[in-house]
């Protein structure tokens, strides 16, 4: 269902408020340069910071935008169960394709826990479900025979995986128990071409924001079997991954977008904050070599 280059989109803001235009003339800019669908609303995206009401409101002019022309996969997780099912209808009625779930955090529910959640989500979610496992920030991990054990139990509805463990064995392990329609996608842009070469079928991407067109152009040389190209690709590219976590994560993002599109706006909303010299030197360094500037 989804593959290719899938950028998990920051969100424009103006003097605290969610820029509208700018958001959707960067949505219009990521198809253009041949991304295969969008993430509104995911941690990139300063999902934490917004109230229900702007969250469903930038998945809503993020699917308006789209028109259709490539598949828009909603941010809806929750550490509270209610709350996530909720999060589902919003993204339902605002027109989204799917959803993105990240399994409860800061509870960290035990595996039985981390199933019974999905189990209740999956009974009131009409909308394809994509896992996000990303123990580093949730401190909850959906260990592999959980995974399998989600994805057996409510067949078609647990479509595919964001994997941001950094566990590559997993990708070998997911195909063996949830079953080759099962996609996985990676969720460390400098880990894209390991996680392919072992079965992975694209990567939610913060890179992408950045460099849409490169990131494209690498998981479809990944796609056609031309490793060559999908390793030049890979080298112009990884400066670029790594800069962009020199700081926290979407300071330096931002900052990138800064420079390759002048007059985005880098505003951040607290806790985040703008990214530190030593990481926007990296960056700078990061876009020449990738010759984005």
């Amino acid at each position: 269902m989804f593959s290719g280059s899938i950028p998990a989109l920051v969100t424009p803001f103006r003097n605290g408020a969610f820029s509208e235009p700018d958001y959707r003339d960067h949505v219009e800019w990521q198809i253009a340069e041949g991304s295969s669908a969008l993430v509104p609303c995911g941690t990139t995206g300063e999902a934490a910071t917004m109230p229900a009401g702007e969250h469903f409101e930038v998945v809503r002019v993020c699917v308006e935008q789209a028109k259709g022309r490539v598949p828009v996969i909603a941010g809806a997780g929750s550490n509270d169960t209610q709350v996530a099912i909720a999060n589902c209808k919003s993204a339902k009625q605002v027109g989204a394709d799917a959803v993105l779930m990240v399994p409860p955090y800061y509870n960290r529910p035990s595996q039985e826990g981390i199933f019974r959640h999905f189990e209740a989500v999956a009974a009131q979610c009409d909308l394809p479900i994509v896992l996000y496992n990303v123990p580093g920030r949730t401190v909850t991990d959906i260990k592999p025979e959980t995974m399998a054990r989600i994805v057996n139990a409510f067949p078609g509805k647990f479509v595919a995986v964001k994997d941001a463990t950094g566990d590559l064995a997993r990708v070998s392990t997911h195909r063996a128990t949830c079953g080759s329609d099962f996609v996985q996608l990676s969720g460390n842009d400098d880990l894209g071409l390991a996680y392919n070469a072992v079965g992975g079928r694209g990567c939610i991407s913060v890179s992408a924001n950045v460099a849409p067109r490169l990131c494209a152009d690498f998981q479809a040389a990944c796609q056609s079997g031309d490793y060559a190209r999908a390793l030049e690709l890979h080298d112009k590219l990884f400066p670029l991954h790594v800069a962009l976590f020199t700081d926290a994560s979407p300071g330096p993002v931002k900052y990138a977008l800064g420079k390759v599109r002048p007059g985005f706006p880098t505003e951040l909303r607290l806790p985040m904050t703008e990214a530190n010299a030593a990481s926007r030197e990296a960056v700078d360094a990061a876009l020449k070599h990738a010759g984005l500037i």
